[in-house]
């Protein structure tokens, strides 16, 4: 799981069969209504990062959970066949380093490249504008079949040399569409064959989406996954809808959950977004469990895990729109 502040919102990475649960696997079902296999259709190009472990005063290890996914054995089995980023560049200390050769290597397998993402809509957004000041130095790397030098990275070197070869045709084609007046489309017209972007466009990630629809070419923004750093908390049953529209699915398999209400209701503007009047629970009245939550009410979620937590505040705030079956479903409204 990932965790991000102001948003929390992040998404489960899919990198192995063990972090797959049946109530999870919904939203595989509901990708490939959409999508076909993607697994079988080619690969993801999907920009991660890992971060550096650190020691705590009492000399443990601790790490980003997605750091910890990405040395799992399972998904190194399948990071060649599913992924255009090779395990080196992903633990490439440097982020600039890496995004440049995320991005080579995503442009070097164009034609296999299915679906494009991030964790975050920002993330998406940051690489394109990369790419937009560094696209010539990238076509001048592919026509050479040599990396730039300013890439020091032993890791990132070693992949290149083993994917990187003179190729003048795609270099010619990649110039033809960079040096567009417009960007718009962009990301279909490098990538032809994505079937969607994946990415977070929601909470604090809805500001970038009209940008990433410029570049997007109407390719649809799939949000899968609302999660935190103390539980997956939610699916998107609903792949193809707006992002200001997505609501999450409850998992109620993963923690318990409870919610403190808050005073005030929400209310919808104009524009469909969900405001909070006010940011206080109700004195009188204590956790609400999920079976008993309302419609239109905005509360504070609480967690109890079998990682020790006990009625944690995570500190989001959600407002219940609506139900599938009897499980709520939510949008993401504040951080308390």
């Amino acid at each position: 799981i990932v965790a991000e502040s102001p948003s929390r919102f992040g998404y489960w990475h899919r990198n192995s069969s063990e972090e797959l649960s049946p109530k999870t696997n919904h939203f595989g079902l509901s990708i490939y209504r959409h999508f076909g296999d993607i697994n079988q259709a080619g690969k993801r190009m999907e920009l991660m990062f890992a971060k550096p472990e650190v020691e705590t005063p009492s000399g443990l290890k601790a790490s980003a959970v997605s750091t910890r996914a990405f040395k799992g054995s399972s998904f190194k089995a399948i990071l060649p066949k599913l992924y255009t980023s090779p395990f080196e560049i992903i633990f490439c200390p440097d982020t600039k380093q890496s995004m440049y050769c995320q991005i080579l290597f995503g442009l070097i397998q164009r034609n296999e490249v299915v679906m494009i993402g991030s964790i975050f809509a920002s993330t998406v957004v940051r690489s394109i504008k990369f790419l937009e000041n560094n696209w010539k130095e990238l076509c001048f790397n592919i026509i050479t079949g040599q990396i730039s030098e300013w890439i020091t990275d032993s890791g990132c070197r070693n992949a290149a040399s083993l994917i990187l070869k003179p190729n003048l045709e795609l270099a010619d084609l990649i110039e033809d569409v960079c040096s567009c007046k417009s960007w718009e489309g962009i990301i279909r017209k490098l990538w032809p064959k994505t079937k969607y972007i994946g990415t977070v466009c929601t909470g604090a990630m809805l500001q970038y989406t009209a940008e990433l629809e410029f570049y997007c070419g109407g390719l649809p923004l799939v949000s899968g996954f609302y999660a935190c750093s103390e539980g997956a908390i939610g699916i998107n049953l609903e792949p193809l809808c707006k992002p200001s529209d997505v609501s999450y699915t409850f998992l109620p398999n993963m923690v318990y959950y409870e919610f403190l209400s808050i005073k005030e209701d929400c209310d919808t503007d104009s524009q469909n977004q969900v405001q909070l009047n006010a940011m206080s629970h109700h004195e009188d009245t204590g956790p609400v469990d999920l079976v008993n939550v309302k419609l239109g009410q905005c509360y504070e979620v609480l967690v109890t895990s079998s990682m020790g937590l006990y009625r944690y505040k995570v500190g989001d705030i959600i407002n219940v729109t609506g139900f599938h079956n009897n499980t709520p479903q939510f949008q993401f409204v504040g951080r308390q």
